[in-house]
């Protein structure tokens, strides 16, 4: 349960009617409260470790885990190579990004031919970029087309990414967006995101969704009551409703 939904359930209902105005409370009413919900240092712990995981900062993870004595939920030394596939795509070396693939697990491949077509797509881009045109149409042909013709969405994929042949300047071209650096790092994620579910670890770190539900819990509770919030996530600062 988030730390605002507490809060939500502790106010008594009948303060929080809105019958007549929101409920008041004070920043000495609100810090006792918050002094009163009680949070184990070693789950703070064990939320910092599985950011640090997740996004991959192993030298931080193993420098977290000697000093807290936190244990990783996953062996540190595939972190690295997981950042190095990853690493691959964002350079756009996809075709040596498949290969540490198959070297870490060659099942996240073969039961992933979205992943696996995403990645073809993106050679097909870097060919593109890098003015290969012959190989690229190619490639196109032998690799991807055989795969559009068993599925509606990677042909329509297929046929966006061929458009950018069609335009001798790209910034003209109606789908450029696959050009930009982002759509790597989109690749990148979704190749992070892959191995993270094959070694039984979540795809997502908490910290994030925890601070979303924190959001959405000061959204909820503004509606029944003025208090001080956090507006600012990165100092955590409590401001009073007039600042």
């Amino acid at each position: 349960m988030s730390l605002f939904r507490i809060f939500i359930n502790q106010l008594d209902e009948d303060d929080l009617e809105m019958a007549s105005s929101k409920k008041v409370i004070t920043r000495e009413e609100w810090e006792k409260k918050l002094n009163a919900v009680k949070l184990r240092k070693e789950d703070m712990n064990t939320l910092v470790m599985n950011f640090l995981v997740t996004e991959g900062f192993v030298e931080a993870a193993d420098k977290f885990q000697r000093e807290s004595g936190t244990k990783p939920e996953i062996d540190l030394s595939t972190i690295t190579d997981r950042m190095a596939v990853k690493k691959a795509v964002q350079n756009g070396h996809v075709e040596d990004a498949i290969e540490k693939v198959n070297d870490l697990n060659p099942e996240i491949l073969d039961t992933n031919p979205e992943l696996f077509f995403h990645l073809q797509q993106q050679r097909l881009i870097e060919l593109i970029r890098h003015g290969k045109i012959e190989e690229a149409l190619e490639f196109a042909q032998e690799e991807l087309a055989p795969r559009g013709e068993e599925n509606q969405s990677f042909l329509q994929e297929l046929e966006k990414t061929v458009a950018l042949l069609v335009f001798e300047d790209a910034s003209n071209c109606p789908v450029k967006d696959l050009l930009d650096i982002s759509h790597r790092l989109k690749t990148a994620s979704e190749v992070n995101a892959a191995i993270l579910t094959s070694q039984s670890h979540e795809k997502d770190p908490k910290l994030p969704s925890l601070l979303k539900m924190l959001i959405w819990a000061q959204n909820q509770l503004d509606e029944k009551a003025v208090y001080p919030h956090i507006n600012d996530l990165s100092t955590a600062q409590l401001q009073d409703p007039s600042e």
